[in-house]
Parts: C-alpha cells; sequence; structure tokens
C-alpha cells in the first residue's frame, strides 16, 4: 500500500474512533440526578439535553398511554416541565397538564416556561414525597425518569403511587418509564437503575394493575402502563 493512501486511512480511522467516542460520551449524560438526592436546577442541563427527544421518543411514549387532544393529565416530579411542554402540546387548548413537583424552585423554573411558552393549559402543584396532591379526574398520570428519587426516604413509592392513584378516572393509566437495568446510554449508573419488577411489586400494593409493558419503549428505557385495580 502506498504510504499516501495508509496515511489517509490511519488519518480517517482516527475520526472516526474520536467521533464515536465523542458520541458516547455524550449519550453517558447523566438525566437524572445523582443517586441520594433530588434533582437540582443545576442537573437540568443534563437533563434536558438537545438530543433527549431523539433517543426518548415522549411521542410514542404518549401514544402508547393513550394520552389525546382534550386529556387531562399529571406529570409527576416535572423538574424543569421539559416533558410537561410535550403533554400540553399533546392535550391542546381543551386538555390541562398538572405538572407536579415537591421543590418550590423547580415549580418556579416551570412557571417561568409556562409563560415564555405563553401556555394557557398548564398548572403547577406543590406536592409531598408521598402525596402529589393531585385533584379528581386525572385521565393519565406520567411518571418520567423519576422512580429512584420516589425510594429517597422519607419518600415511599407504594404510599405515593395509591395517593397518585385516587386522583384516577375510573379508566385512568399511569405510565411508568425508566432505565433498563445495565449500563451503557444516557441514565444513571447500573447500580443506580430500577428493575421494573421492583415497580410493578410496588404498583400492585398500591391497588393498581399492569395492562401493558413495553421492555424497550426507546433504545434505552421500559415503560409500564397500569390502571386502578377496582
Amino acid at each position: 500500500m502506498r504510504p499516501r493512501v495508509r496515511a489517509l486511512i490511519v488519518a480517517a480511522c482516527v475520526s472516526v474512533a474520536a467521533a464515536t467516542a465523542s458520541a458516547q460520551r455524550s449519550s453517558r449524560a447523566v438525566t437524572t440526578a445523582p443517586s441520594g438526592r433530588l434533582s437540582t436546577p443545576q442537573d437540568l442541563g443534563l437533563v434536558e439535553g438537545g438530543d433527549r427527544a431523539l433517543w426518548q421518543k415522549p411521542e410514542q411514549i404518549m401514544d402508547i398511554v393513550g394520552i389525546a387532544d382534550g386529556s387531562v393529565v399529571a406529570d409527576l416530579g416535572a423538574a424543569g416541565g421539559w416533558f410537561t411542554s410535550r403533554l400540553a402540546d399533546r392535550v391542546g387548548p381543551n386538555g390541562l397538564v398538572y405538572a407536579e413537583d415537591i421543590q418550590p424552585l423547580m415549580l418556579d423554573l416551570i412557571n417561568r416556561r409556562i409563560a415564555r411558552e405563553n401556555r394557557r393549559n398548564v398548572r403547577t402543584v406543590l406536592g409531598t414525597a408521598n402525596d402529589p396532591r393531585l385533584p379528581a379526574g386525572i385521565d393519565a398520570i406520567m411518571l418520567i425518569d423519576v422512580y429512584t428519587e420516589m425510594q429517597i426516604p422519607p419518600a415511599n413509592p407504594v404510599v405515593l403511587l395509591k395517593n397518585a392513584a385516587r386522583s384516577l378516572k375510573r379508566d385512568g393509566r399511569v405510565g411508568v418509564v425508566d432505565f433498563n437495568p445495565g449500563g451503557g446510554g444516557p441514565g444513571p449508573a447500573a447500580s443506580e437503575r430500577v428493575d421494573p419488577e421492583t415497580v410493578i411489586t410496588a404498583a400492585t400494593e398500591a391497588g393498581l394493575k399492569l395492562v401493558m409493558r413495553d421492555p424497550h419503549v426507546n433504545a434505552f428505557q421500559y415503560l409500564l402502563v397500569f390502571a386502578r385495580a377496582d
């Protein structure tokens, strides 16, 4: 092989390897708070990465849960309101989204976002660790990438889910999206991820029943859909 051709091939391989490494570093960006603490505003740059919509596929998630125009939905642990905005677009002016969080500072950020995006179909709700304090008549409750934080004391996932379920309509749904066990991709470290069976057990104790399970709603996450057991 001629030296110049060999040099070009080596340079191309180095360039591809560097690009791949960069992409892997980006895809490993943490999208939840470090273990043992709640997300903070400083974490939102990681939670709301520019490629999140591409890999998380929020439209597909909402399709599966059955969120439609005119729905009344709640986004539990809404943080900065990234998913809240997508829910608001989906339900439209005839629907309503309750953006719930237990941190007043997060709700302040959501209110700013609502004003910036000129949304009239979003209401913020200050919940507690074990009670989201939602009104009755909810069509769907979404828990997106928050189950790990729901296990931080004094929070109790069973109590929280039980209180949330009381707000559901009889045919309402609870959608839980979280990261598949194991490493790789965005999300927390492997040791911090919650196995879907753990979520199912807690939801069952809370009076919910599993009605649908998508183990790969996107490349990195699972989706569990629950209904009221009664």
